[in-house]
């Protein structure tokens, strides 16, 4: 499909995420990656912020209200805590964690798992996105998601390489 892979190895597409406990038959699959130059905690921390502004395009998603750069003491998620903020509420919910490695969510019809991944000397980043939705609609929500995935990816890697360095 269009836009299903972003920065991301075969192994990585190939592995298992808490996502696909929860749509078995998606006609939307997407994975996306980054390197992160970072402890696998700095990039946990950078994660759970997540759930206090999206991180991509602030324009698009927050009205322009800035996602914090500020690192916050954002408590560990839980099951049914709400997954993000934007626009002034709470949007979409925490269905699954792994603390420290996955958190599984779902927002507008759509889950996605966020997997901290350490290598030797960095950790990977990588996002997968699964969902049931007509097919034609799948490669539009596909290429749109690519472009705020990629955008929210690359935002919580500078920011987590920032924390590292400042430590």
């Amino acid at each position: 499909m269009i836009g299903d892979r972003w920065g991301v190895t075969d192994a990585e597409v190939r592995r298992p995420y808490g996502c696909d406990a929860f749509v078995t038959a998606p006609t939307l699959q997407a994975w996306r990656g980054v390197t992160v130059r970072a402890e696998p905690t700095t990039v946990w921390a950078r994660v759970r912020q997540v759930r206090l502004a999206p991180y991509s395009y602030d324009v698009v998603d927050n009205l322009g209200r800035r996602s914090p750069r500020d690192l916050r003491d954002v408590p560990e998620p839980r099951v049914g805590d709400p997954f993000t903020r934007a626009l002034g509420r709470d949007h979409g919910r925490v269905v699954a964690v792994e603390p420290g490695r996955e958190l599984t969510a779902t927002i507008m019809g759509a889950h996605l798992s966020y997997a901290v991944l350490p290598r030797e000397g960095d950790v990977r980043l990588v996002l997968k996105v699964v969902a049931r939705t007509s097919r034609l609609l799948a490669p539009v929500l596909s290429v749109g998601d690519l472009v705020m995935a990629r955008k929210q990816l690359l935002t919580l890697k500078a920011l987590a390489e920032g924390d590292q360095r400042d430590r």
